[in-house]
Parts: structure tokens; C-alpha cells; sequence
């Protein structure tokens, strides 16, 4: 594998780094990164948003996940028209993509990002899109679902999400060296565009194939995590695996969770089930529990199908390793 990417296979590759058993067999930095070089997780950063939603409950700053969304904004008036549909929206819509705002950045629909991203307050922003869908019944994948979760978590936790995530997360789990992506009203992003190293991603992974715990000390408990990787969303027509090119896999439909995604690995001999997170360009946690594996991949591959190429790197090198 290592050949392969350093050759002209796989382009623009950052890192890959693999474990078993919660033990670091692979660890590997190419075209000038190394391991003290901080990526841009991108949108697989969601997945963690995720994770900090699981310790908001946990801690009792939200009671669950049914939670009406509005009712944490009370000074929001506007629900005029279409807008009605906001009063039914729940956490778990924003949690599974299924919010209803007229927002879709996942096949090159309205990508709402780039005008929040342009605004002075990215939660301000989201709260006030436009509804085309009423909540839960389409799939939409929008960068402004996880940023209403951080602007929740923060007003029922007093503190902003950096706190939060320092606090509860981060610090217990050893993860020192990263960067935010802060709006000019203090929001940090939790869309993406937060920079971390990728042996905290790692540590991410490991984590989630722990069932919450980390060294003893439990960081999410074991309910939610079951809950929000159940991945029960049916992406249409999409596979990571197709859009790899890969000639030894065999795709098949990728499914959605809490900012989860699952997608079987299928060829010849293989059928495994595989948990990840990923991030445009090409930055991927996955986890296989069956086989106690995770697997980091960091790349620059944005915009790029390019980016899908680590899927037939685990079809072709890493799956078939550790396969008895």
C-alpha cells in the first residue's frame, strides 16, 4: 500500500494511519505532512458535533433528542408561511440531515455554506434559512444542521462550544493540539473547517470502537453512540465506493446516522461493515468493529472523486490483512 500511494496511484495523499486493538500498526505521512501537521477535518468534524450532542444529553443540558429546535431560540418570531414548519423541527432532524431547510450541499444543490460562512453570525444565519421541506421527511445534507446543535449546546450549557468541547471532550481524551474555526460572533464552527491532528483522529476512532470510554474514563456514554451510528437514513444513489473506481469493490448504498456514515466493503471475499466519518478532500475516521480496526485517512483531494480512493485502498490493502 505504501508503494502504491507513493507511486501515481493515489494522489495527494496526507496520512494514513491504521490500529488494531487499540494499538498503532501504521502510521505513514507522505508528500511533505508529517504527524505534527494539523489537517483540515472538514466536514467529517461533524461527526465529533455529534459526539458533543451525545455529552450534552449525557450531562443533562438537553433532555433528548425530540426536543422542539425553536424552543432553545425563544426571541425567533418569524414563522410565517412555510416557516411553520420550524415550530415541529427537532434535534433529531438537524442531527440526521433532515431538517427541512431549503439547503443541499451533498450533490451540488443550494449550498447554503458559502453565505453563512459569509455572514457575522453562522447560528444566526442557519435559524433564519428558508424551510422547502416539512421536517423528517427528506434527506438533505446541509452544513447549517450541525451549527444550530453547537448554537443549542451552548446556550443550555452557558458556555460557547469550545468550552464545551475542551471540557468534556478534548481534555479528557489528551487532544491538545487543534484549531477552530471561529465566526466574528464567537461561534465556532462544527460544520467543518476545524484543524486537528491526525492521531487525534485516531484517538476519535478508538474511542467510538470503545463504546465511549477512553483510558478508563467514560466520554460519551455507550446508548448514544448505539443510537446515533445506527445509521437508519438511506443515502439515494450513492455509494463511496463507487465514486472510488475501485476495480476489487463492489458497491453498495452508504446509509446516514447522527452525522454517521456506514457502508458495507464487499468484494470477492470480503463483506465487512465499515462506520466513518468523512470530510470533503478526503479526510475519513472509520471504524470496523468486527475487526477491532480503525482506520485515519487524511488527504487533499477537494472537490475531487479522487478523494474516495482511500475506500479502494481498504478494499484492496487493508481489509484483506486482517481477514481470517
Amino acid at each position: 500500500m505504501t508503494t502504491a500511494v507513493t507511486g501515481n496511484s493515489y494522489s495527494d495523499m496526507h496520512s494514513i494511519l491504521i490500529s488494531k486493538d487499540g494499538k498503532l500498526i501504521y502510521e505513514q505521512y507522505f508528500n511533505g505532512w508529517n504527524k505534527d501537521s494539523l489537517q483540515d477535518s472538514r466536514s467529517a468534524f461533524k461527526s465529533i458535533t455529534s459526539l458533543l450532542a451525545g455529552i450534552a444529553v449525557d450531562q443533562g443540558f438537553i433532555k433528548d433528542v425530540n426536543q422542539k429546535v425553536y424552543s432553545f431560540f425563544p426571541e425567533y418570531k418569524d414563522f410565517s408561511g412555510n416557516n411553520a414548519w420550524k415550530k415541529d423541527m427537532t434535534i433529531e432532524h438537524l442531527l440526521r440531515m433532515e431538517s427541512g431547510f431549503d439547503c443541499e450541499e451533498f450533490n451540488d444543490g443550494k449550498d447554503c455554506e458559502t453565505d453563512m460562512m459569509a455572514s457575522k453570525d453562522w447560528v444566526r444565519f442557519s435559524l433564519d434559512l428558508p424551510m422547502k421541506h416539512k421536517p423528517g421527511t427528506v434527506w438533505a445534507y446541509t452544513s447549517c444542521d450541525p451549527m444550530i446543535i453547537s448554537g443549542i449546546i451552548s446556550r443550555v450549557a452557558k458556555r460557547s462550544i469550545m468550552d464545551f468541547a475542551k471540557k468534556y471532550l478534548f481534555d479528557p481524551m489528551g487532544i491538545k493540539h487543534y484549531r477552530w474555526t471561529i465566526d466574528p460572533s464567537g461561534h465556532g464552527m462544527t460544520a467543518g473547517s476545524f484543524y486537528i491532528l491526525p492521531s487525534d483522529m485516531m484517538k476519535i476512532g478508538q474511542m467510538i470502537l470503545q463504546k465511549g470510554m477512553w483510558n478508563g474514563h467514560r466520554i460519551v456514554s455507550a446508548a448514544w453512540l448505539e443510537k446515533s451510528t445506527s445509521t437508519p437514513v438511506p443515502i439515494p444513489d450513492f455509494s463511496f465506493v463507487k465514486f472510488s473506481r475501485s476495480a476489487v469493490a463492489i458497491p453498495q448504498p452508504t446509509y446516514y446516522g447522527y452525522y454517521w456514515y456506514k457502508e458495507e466493503i464487499r468484494t470477492k471475499t470480503i463483506h465487512e461493515n465499515v462506520l466513518f466519518a468523512s470530510g470533503n478532500g478526503g479526510q475519513y475516521i472509520m471504524a470496523i468493529e468486527r475487526l477491532g480496526i480503525v482506520v485515519v485517512f487524511t488527504q487533499g483531494n477537494y472537490n475531487s472523486w479522487k478523494a474516495k480512493k482511500a475506500f479502494d485502498l481498504l478494499a484492496r490493502f487493508i481489509l484483506p490483512a486482517f481477514e481470517q
